[in-house]
């Protein structure tokens, strides 16, 4: 279970660690002391798991929430009890307070081990989607019954995706994470946070600034890779 501990106490982030070392399968990726450092960390090493404490310089850890399209399942850790019932508005796994007991922990992250358990299945029982499919996309009052192999990028827009196929850019509530997970990696790259692009659209590649690549679409559209997307971009399409 890969996991990140978000703390502004350094303190509070080495008693967790070390209560931690008792759990196997519990994996610390990384930890941050505040919510910017927190939102690179997420981005680079995608956890299925946050230990985040509530009360940070900035941020809070309910902001840093607000601000995930995909969120982790959440174990907050803090040395208050006030927040417990909004902790749980914000679908929280479980609410640990300060010092935090081993035998506590333990079932705190059995909880998450049964849920990120579940979420894998429904996962991997989703049926891939690649260019043979079609798909029903429904924006207000408007419908279309979509090729895949007409859509050209997937753009994240707050917590909706707009989908760019022909002259329509619809958009639907479903997160980009989601989108990704249901697609057919073969064709459909996560190009940057932002975009998922479908890469038979690709019409030119340019060199683009510290490694990276920029990429012009055949519907005109330009999409930047991100560093790592990059690597991984040259990786895929080489020999």
């Amino acid at each position: 279970m890969k996991a990140l501990i978000i703390d502004d106490s350094h303190l509070a982030r080495q008693e967790l660690k070390h209560l931690l070392k008792a759990f196997d399968h519990v994996q610390v990726l990384g930890e941050a002391e505040n919510v910017e450092q927190a939102l690179e960390l997420i981005e680079e090493k995608q956890p299925e798991l946050l230990f985040l404490d509530i009360q940070m310089p900035d941020k809070d850890g309910f902001e840093l929430l607000e601000e995930l399209v995909d969120v982790p399942e959440v174990i907050f850790t803090t040395a208050f009890n006030q927040y417990a019932m909004k902790a749980f508005d914000h679908n929280a796994l479980d609410y640990l307070q300060k010092p935090i007991k081993e035998e506590r922990l333990g079932l705190a992250i059995e909880k998450a081990s049964e849920k990120i358990r579940q979420r894998k299945d429904r996962e991997s029982k989703a049926k891939l989607l690649g260019l043979d499919n079609q798909v029903f996309v429904k924006d207000g009052e408007q419908c279309w019954f979509v090729s895949l192999a007409e859509v050209r990028v997937l753009e994240i827009m707050g917590s909706y995706t707009r989908i760019y196929f022909k002259e329509e850019k619809p958009m639907i509530p479903r997160s980009l994470n989601y989108m990704e997970s249901r697609l057919d990696p073969e064709v459909f790259f996560r190009a940057n946070r932002q975009q998922i692009i479908n890469l038979k659209y690709i019409d030119r590649i340019e060199p683009w600034f510290s490694g990276t690549l920029k990429l012009y679409l055949k519907g005109g559209e330009e999409v930047e890779v991100s560093r790592r997307q990059s690597i991984r971009f040259r990786e895929v399409m080489s020999f």
